[in-house]
């Protein structure tokens, strides 16, 4: 009877998450023109795809497996099912009939709908599982699935993103190594890089070096250095040459509070 209850309110839920999510992701390919709920990452990643099914599959399943722990272990989703799985597979599902993204990933009344059968299933499953599994082997699941949600995610999908950023030509490919290498130092993951990288080489390669692109190149520096400075990467990177870190590093890093 409580399995029931949970998939009833999973369905309801996820049916709900799966329609915003979809339309949301869909409709950030049409700013500034409407209104877009989403998040850039999304965008990027999704763009990074490049119409690909099997692209948007597998990015969506390397999330789906961090997901899946997180559930089992704490009970909790994480972002990336909205961000992350519920978008990549609506598209995958939608790019299996139509390869044009304009009719398909583009559009919100398709991925919607798509989003809501996807976030049906994907919640369904996630709550379900995670309640069904007992308590003395979801200390087990999570040892199993955590690490190798995070090979495949600090490993293998960069990997992926980097072959795709080179596949799609030299300026690509020079910025995507470029923002991958600093992202991989500075946030412990390339895939932000590489998906920066590859949209500054694909800007410049239709549109040149206008001004939209300048402010776009300039936004990812200014990223990086905020990123860089918050994390306290650059007292680390200097304490490992071996040297003293300068006192006014040092005091505007103690004015935020960053250690």
């Amino acid at each position: 009877m409580t399995i029931l209850v949970i998939l009833l309110k999973s369905i309801l839920i996820g049916g709900l998450v799966g329609f915003a999510a979809g339309m949301g992701a869909a409709r950030m390919f049409n700013a500034p023109t409407v209104q877009a709920l989403g998040a850039f990452r999304t965008l990027g990643e999704m763009n990074a795809c490049e119409g690909d099914p099997a692209s948007h599959f597998s990015f969506g399943l390397g999330f789906f497996f961090n997901a899946w722990a997180s559930t089992v272990g704490a009970g909790a989703f994480t972002q990336d099912v909205t961000h992350r799985v519920i978008p990549n597979w609506a598209a995958s599902v939608l790019l299996l009939k139509d390869k044009k993204v304009e009719n398909t990933v583009h559009n919100p009344k398709k991925m919607a709908i798509a989003g809501a059968i996807i976030g049906i299933i994907v919640v369904s499953f996630l709550n379900t599982t995670a309640s069904a599994i007992p308590k003395s082997l979801q200390v087990t699941a999570v040892k199993v699935l955590v690490p190798a949600a995070e090979l495949l995610i600090n490993i293998v999908m960069p990997i992926i993103f980097w072959l795709s950023a080179i596949d799609a030509g030299r300026r690509s490919g020079l910025w995507a190594t470029i923002f991958g290498g600093l992202s991989a130092m500075i946030m412990g993951n390339a895939v932000p890089g590489v998906v920066l990288g590859i949209l500054i080489g694909k800007g410049v390669d239709e549109l040149g070096w206008v001004r939209i692109t300048k402010v776009m190149f300039g936004a990812v520096i200014v990223l990086f250095v905020l990123s860089a400075f918050f994390r306290g990467f650059d007292i680390q990177m200097i304490e490992s040459f071996k040297l003293q870190v300068p006192s006014f590093i040092t005091n505007m890093h103690n004015v935020f509070n960053i250690k």
